[in-house]
């Protein structure tokens, strides 16, 4: 795609901040949640400037057509950093035009730059796009590892045990 940018969205004045919290929330409604551009933005805003996350935008003028968010965690055993790639999205009606790879590249370039030790990321196993598209750019599905997680409940939740439970 020409004229395609893709930067590290560290300013809230960055004219590709607002496309993409809105492709944030596209993203989140394909996976099935409720609307919510202001609450994206929000988050979106507490991750940039608290230095938590990175929010990565790659689009041209202030139209985003990809999106990707990172954490940074700490890897004690090499003593430096691993990155994780937590979301990554492009617009359907630009998917398999190279917007994933390259935003993909700058997080790669990004996270070497920094000095971290590797770039991780998770996706479905029947997601075989994704997992395609990510052994093009290097990644490796490892064995041998297990993914576990647990849903911590909302602080609300604790004052209200019902409301936990749906009651």
């Amino acid at each position: 795609m020409a004229g395609l940018r893709v930067v590290s969205v560290t300013a809230l004045a960055d004219p590709l901040f607002a496309g993409a919290a809105a492709l944030f929330d596209e993203y989140r409604q394909h996976y099935g949640a409720n609307p919510a551009p202001e609450a994206v933005a929000a988050w979106m805003r507490e991750l940039v400037l608290s230095g938590k996350g990175r929010i990565y935008a790659a689009g041209d003028g202030n139209q985003a057509y990809g999106i990707c968010s990172t954490a940074v965690a700490p890897a004690a055993l090499t003593l430096r950093t691993v990155w994780l790639v937590r979301d990554l999205y492009v617009a359907p009606t630009v998917r398999r035009q190279g917007v994933a790879g390259r935003l993909l590249t700058r997080v790669a370039a990004d996270a070497r730059a920094a000095g971290a030790h590797r770039l991780s990321l998770q996706t479905e196993t029947a997601n075989t796009n994704a997992v395609e598209l990510y052994a093009r750019h290097g990644f490796e599905v490892l064995t041998g590892v297990a993914v576990l997680d647990r849903v911590l409940p909302e602080p609300w939740s604790r004052a209200n045990p019902a409301a936990a439970r749906g009651g």
